[in-house]
């Protein structure tokens, strides 16, 4: 069954939503906690919190989605987040905001796998690509607004998270007008196979194109999560982070297509080799220009031209690799590595901050920009014809 105009809009701007939420999230409770004089490094370690959440719904969210359909996890997921963002304000708490995250992650989870496998189950084969370009170009929209209402703190404290949870109550409000659905029964081919085994099928195929999935969450919950931390103690101002974040964003979204079609046309390979070492060079030069804001907000806004397609280009470069029997267990396992990117990011961006002074947080960034780079570039690419005779030999 193809999807209907009308649901297809519902469930994208779900996602632009949710986008806005995160996106929101991540800077808004680093400045409130920096502001109230929590170290660098519990602050990144909150801000792990959600990917924890994630990590934890993902090995138990697709028999439910199977038994109950997409809608009842979608409804159930904007729930979860509705009533945590409701009791931010309730309780000022480190571990309660913690928990808070998690449960917020959990939710999420729930409500982006549901309608990323409704839209690409129910996509004709000639709109899909151009469906799932509008999925994340609205989640990629909504994360770049978010961390203009960190503005908001300004004004009242509980005034964000009130905004996000009225957004998530209105889209909770048009889910009740959508049918449910179902997806469809596993093959016969796949039924006796044990999802360990089909992971460990994914990581011995296409461990090399986790690696971009994983550079993606590891950049983007970094920069949201500890360079506000990171310009308030080197006097950059809170207005100038309302922009830079987003303008890194906004590079990714304008950027997007183009680098996929000239993936298509000179390989993925290449292309990532090219992103990674234009984004090492981008974030590298931010160095000798934190204080002039026109210069660092157009390196920032070239950082997400460049590094801003990595998790697509990565799920492009898996699916080369992959036979198609093994895609939906590469995606999770790319889901999964960009979570573990993110949890690591803020840790590892909060204990330089900590630790080092001066530009310690851009050195975080190029350094694992290089580390990740090189497997790609020294790794022999297989097609997923030869990993179908490596299977079968």
């Amino acid at each position: 069954m193809q999807l209907s105009t009308y649901r297809f809009s519902v469930l994208v701007s779900i996602v632009f939503i949710s986008g806005f939420a995160q996106g929101m999230l991540l800077p808004l409770i680093a400045v409130i906690f920096e502001q109230n004089g929590t170290s660098a490094s519990l602050n990144g370690f909150h801000a792990t919190a959600l990917y924890i959440g994630i990590l934890i719904a993902s090995p138990f969210i697709e028999k439910p989605l199977r038994k109950f359909g997409y809608k009842p996890l979608i409804m159930l997921g904007l729930l979860a987040v509705i009533l945590c963002f409701s009791l931010f304000p309730i309780w000022k708490v480190f571990w309660f905001w913690f928990v808070l995250r998690l449960l917020i992650g959990i939710g999420d989870h729930m409500l982006h796998f549901s309608t990323q496998t409704w839209i690409t189950s129910n996509s004709p084969e000639n709109k899909r690509g151009r469906n799932i370009s509008l999925y994340g170009i609205a989640f990629g929209a909504g994360f770049g607004i978010g961390p203009l209402m960190t503005k908001m703190l300004e004004v009242n404290e509980n005034l964000p998270f009130w905004l996000a949870a009225g957004l998530c109550l209105i889209s909770f409000i048009l889910m009740t007008s959508i049918r449910n659905e179902k997806p469809e029964t596993e093959s016969a081919r796949m039924a006796g196979v044990t999802a360990f085994s089909r992971y460990k099928d994914v990581f011995k195929i296409a461990w090399v194109s986790l690696l971009p999935p994983f550079a993606y969450g590891f950049l983007e919950a970094t920069l949201h999560g500890s360079f506000p931390v990171f310009a308030l103690r080197n006097d950059i101002s809170l207005d100038w982070v309302a922009v830079l974040l987003p303008a890194f964003v906004l590079g990714s979204l304008v950027f997007q297509l183009p680098l996929g079609v000239l993936s298509d046309k000179y390989g993925r390979k290449p292309i990532l080799i090219f992103s990674f070492v234009s984004g090492f060079f981008s974030f590298l030069a931010t160095y000798w220009t934190m204080h002039s804001f026109w210069v660092l907000l157009a390196l920032f806004f070239f950082s997400g031209m460049f590094v801003g397609s990595m998790f697509s280009l990565g799920i492009a470069y898996m699916s080369d690799l992959l036979p198609k029997y093994h895609l939906p267990a590469g995606n999770i396992l790319a889901g999964i590595s960009f979570s573990i990117g993110s949890m690591s990011g803020p840790l590892i961006g909060g204990s330089f901050i900590s630790w080092f002074k001066g530009g310690a947080f851009v050195f975080a960034i190029c350094g694992m920009l290089f580390i990740l780079c090189l497997p790609i570039l020294f790794t022999k690419s297989r097609t997923s014809a030869d990993a179908v005779q490596t299977k079968t030999a």
